[in-house]
């Protein structure tokens, strides 16, 4: 142990370096922090959704649904079977979102990932159960099969709550407001 923490100890020539590359290094990586708007990403913020100019029309089309009153984008597109779970895929699906649009390799249409279909799935369940489950029927009709849960939600519903939105250019005459002008508005409304 006492020779791990020597080598990690630079000679008294090199401690002056040493201290102002790890301060560069630090302020850079809290600079990114600051710029990537990172702790929003922590957040259940719908508006955290358009910190990306691409998820505009998806964020448009929700603001104008019937969810939009009852739930937020993470209630559906991020598993809610315990909090390790929900974070993990907000990491794993942020991370993947950031390398995206740093690289600038943003789909023109974007279509949702295998992990988020059961994502989505799972929730429609979660928040929908009373209809899909069926329970009301079974002591009517014994025999009744639940042909609900055998099916994919969006199989019927592909357009709740976006709409037909799938690309970019998709949504018309969706004028999306960045986050600075809503908050405006909300604050002259007040």
């Amino acid at each position: 142990m006492k020779r791990i923490i020597q080598w990690l100890i630079p000679p008294d020539q090199w401690k002056t370096v040493v201290v102002v590359l790890m301060g560069i290094f630090f302020g850079l990586a809290a600079y990114v922090f600051y710029i990537s708007k990172a702790p929003s990403y922590l957040s259940d913020n719908p508006e955290t959704c358009i910190n990306c100019h691409v998820m505009n029309p998806q964020y448009a089309t929700w603001a104008h649904s019937s969810h939009r009153r009852i739930t937020n984008c993470n209630d559906c597109h991020v598993p809610h079977n315990n909090v390790f779970s929900k974070y993990l895929f907000k990491a794993e699906d942020g991370l993947r979102h950031a390398t995206i649009f740093t690289l600038r390799n943003e789909p023109q249409v974007i279509f949702i990932r295998e992990a988020g279909k059961k994502a989505v799935q799972a929730n429609c369940i979660r928040c929908h159960e009373q209809v899909t489950g069926m329970a009301f029927v079974k002591p009517v009709q014994p025999r009744f099969h639940n042909y609900l849960q055998e099916r994919q939600c969006l199989d019927c519903h592909r357009e709740t709550p976006h709409g037909r939105v799938n690309g970019l250019a998709s949504t018309p005459n969706a004028l999306v407001k960045t986050k600075i002008e809503s908050r405006t508005e909300r604050e002259k409304g007040e």
